[in-house]
């Protein structure tokens, strides 16, 4: 395991480096929204944290994960069976949230409040206008994470991501898309929040029972985080994130570098456990040689010799061909 590595380059906060945004792998830059409201406030007390979003709040209802203190805060399955959770949901208000976790903050070991991927804007309007994230013109989707001491499993997202400490501590730890084999990822579904996630508990690694862990620990990028600091996330690495403080705030925003028209791959993996992942070897095998010629060793003489009016979905996807592709499916799948 080693630490993240901190960003070398000029951090102008008014404008991050697309440089920083678009790059392969993991960064952390400290102190980068160290100038934001919210981040003067939770600096203050959590007491002060509270008020300043309440001063924005809505009265939305948002949505609430609880756990019971046993869970140590590990958001997971109920059990070895991995058909249930081991917390309960809630619809609430941000007002009640906050009121239960000043009330635990003394608590040795209370119980886990965690509000997940709740969108800024529909809760707290006017949040992105004083702590603005500097994106330049990517449409982002930002979000907040509020909670007490929680874990969450190591997963992946498919846009990438820039995660920023706006009160409390965070700690995450980090994988390459390539440990994927090494982490033991759960089913696609169900799952805690949409994601699979690593069934390995990273407070008590079980190494017999997963024994490539010990892999995956050795690629792995950690960093501890104080509010101000920004984590940029690229799509698909794993990262498992621990609240180390009795109440802290995460601010994220999503973004993907392809259009929107454009589907997730998970869907095509999907697609392909159900076509091709039991058909016989010989047939995998010939299947494998057609994705290597139309995706992954795909360039222009793949389909030179189409008249380009006539290359469909092998010429440049826009959106007109990519809502007739995602009919043409919608229909096959309905047979």
């Amino acid at each position: 395991m080693r630490e993240v590595p901190l960003w070398q380059g000029p951090i102008d906060p008014r404008a991050l480096p697309d440089a920083l945004l678009t790059a392969a792998r993991p960064y952390v830059v400290r102190g980068a929204f160290a100038h934001w409201p919210v981040v003067q406030a939770a600096r203050q007390s959590d007491v002060a944290l509270a008020h300043y979003l309440m001063r924005l709040y809505n009265g939305v209802h948002i949505g609430l994960f609880q756990l019971a203190p046993e869970a140590r805060g590990r958001v997971f399955y109920a059990d070895d069976t991995l058909q249930g959770f081991n917390f309960s949901r809630h619809a609430t208000t941000l007002d009640q949230v906050l009121t239960g976790l000043l009330h635990l903050t003394a608590t040795p070991e209370p119980p886990a409040l965690y509000v997940g991927s709740t969108t800024v804007e529909a809760v707290l309007p006017g949040f992105l206008d004083a702590n603005v994230m500097a994106l330049g013109a990517r449409d982002a989707l930002v979000s907040l994470w509020l909670g007490n001491r929680t874990r969450i499993a190591a997963h992946y997202d498919l846009p990438d991501n820039l995660a920023v400490v706006a009160a409390g501590r965070r700690r995450f730890t980090l994988f390459p898309p390539e440990q994927l084999h090494n982490l033991y990822l759960g089913p696609l579904d169900p799952t805690p929040a949409g994601q699979p996630i690593s069934l390995v508990d990273f407070a008590r690694p079980d190494l017999e029972r997963f024994p490539r862990f010990a892999q995956a620990w050795e690629a792995a990028e950690v960093v501890e985080m104080d509010p101000g600091d920004a984590l940029f996330i690229p799509s698909m690495w794993f990262h498992h994130v621990e609240g180390l403080a009795p109440v802290n705030l995460l601010i994220n925003a999503w973004w993907r570098e392809t259009p929107e028209y454009i589907d997730s791959p998970l869907t095509a993996l999907r697609l392909a456990l159900l076509t091709l992942r039991d058909l016989p070897e010989r047939d995998r095998r010939t299947w494998q040689h057609h994705f290597q010629h139309f995706i992954w060793g795909a360039d222009d003489s793949t389909w030179a010799h189409i008249p380009a009016a006539a290359r469909g979905l092998l010429g440049p996807i826009d959106e007109a061909v990519a809502r007739q592709v995602r009919t043409q499916l919608l229909n096959q799948l309905k047979r």
